[in-house]
């Protein structure tokens, strides 16, 4: 049998799982709930009078954060917790046809749920003229981040047996790769806190090689990275320019999904942007991929 051919036997194994018991149609019946709750009665969206989905997808992000880290904390703690993670290792298939077929499986049911609020797409078209291209973007920028929160909350769920400890960790780590690209904070580290983080940084690299040649005690480390620090801070000019605290800044922003999702609802599909998410989905899988075989050594 060839691995395409296993893949394909292993993907449909999850997805049928996720409809051997409840937790799918829970899922996508919670989603469509929370999407219209949102939409229509927080977002004000017929008080607007503007034949657009904007409301609608600046909502996923946070609507995401709480609902992907649920649909992925079982993909692996349940296989710890129930001992069949070690029946099904020894089948003949690779880890990473394990764990691309449970993602795969689990973006799949987010992506049908994404998929049944085509009826507020449709109320759209319904009452004006509506910029559909903007709204594929939409759609798609919405799948895309989806399978970024699952790819992180499927490698969290590999660390542990308990889905409580996952689910938390998982929204925990989603929510900082979220928050990193929100505006008002990066206002915060565009004044001073970049200048004082790279004076810092600086100080203790400088310290460090100091300490390497010169192989002197921990406490002349610590001194002469006071000593750097104050000095720099002394000198605001130094390390402060505002070229070096804007690279910073972009820098912070560039790994935020928020700040990707952002620029394709805009309706602007740079490649940039999907292949973040792509990259950013691989590294999380591969990254379960390495917990896995490390945790089947122990």
């Amino acid at each position: 049998m060839s691995a395409k051919s296993v893949l394909l036997q292993l993907y449909k194994r999850e997805f049928l799982s996720y409809f051997s018991t409840p937790l799918a149609i829970v899922f996508i019946i919670i989603f469509l709930v929370l999407n219209g709750l949102f939409t229509f009665q927080l977002g004000n969206f017929y008080q607007r009078g503007q034949a657009e989905l904007d409301v609608f997808f600046s909502f996923h992000p946070w609507l995401y954060l709480f609902l992907m880290p649920a649909l992925a904390m079982g993909l692996w703690a349940e296989e710890r917790k129930s001992g069949t993670i070690e029946l099904l290792l020894t089948l003949p298939v690779t880890i990473w046809q394990v764990v691309l077929a449970k993602f795969l499986a689990a973006w799949s049911i987010a992506a049908i749920a994404l998929a049944l609020t085509f009826p507020i797409w449709m109320t759209v078209n319904y009452l004006g003229t509506p910029d559909n291209g903007i709204i594929l973007a939409g759609y798609i920028g919405s799948f895309l981040l989806a399978g970024a929160y699952l790819a992180v909350g499927a490698c969290i769920s590999a660390t542990t047996q308990n889905q409580v400890i996952a689910f938390i960790i998982s929204v925990v780590v989603c929510f900082i790769f979220l928050i990193i690209g929100f505006q008002p904070l990066l206002e915060l580290f565009s004044d001073t806190v970049v200048s004082v983080l790279l004076k810092l940084i600086v100080s203790i690299l400088v310290a460090s090689v100091v300490l390497l040649m010169t192989k002197k005690s921990v406490l002349f480390y610590f001194i002469s990275v006071l000593v750097l620090f104050v000095g720099l801070m002394l000198f605001p000019g130094i390390l402060g320019g505002e070229n070096i605290t804007q690279g910073f800044v972009d820098a912070i922003a560039s790994l935020s999904f928020l700040t990707h999702f952002d620029a394709i609802t805009k309706g602007v599909l740079d490649l940039r942007d999907a292949i973040y998410f792509i990259l950013s989905i691989a590294f999380w899988l591969l990254t379960s991929v390495i917990v896995i075989d490390i945790k089947k050594a122990d």
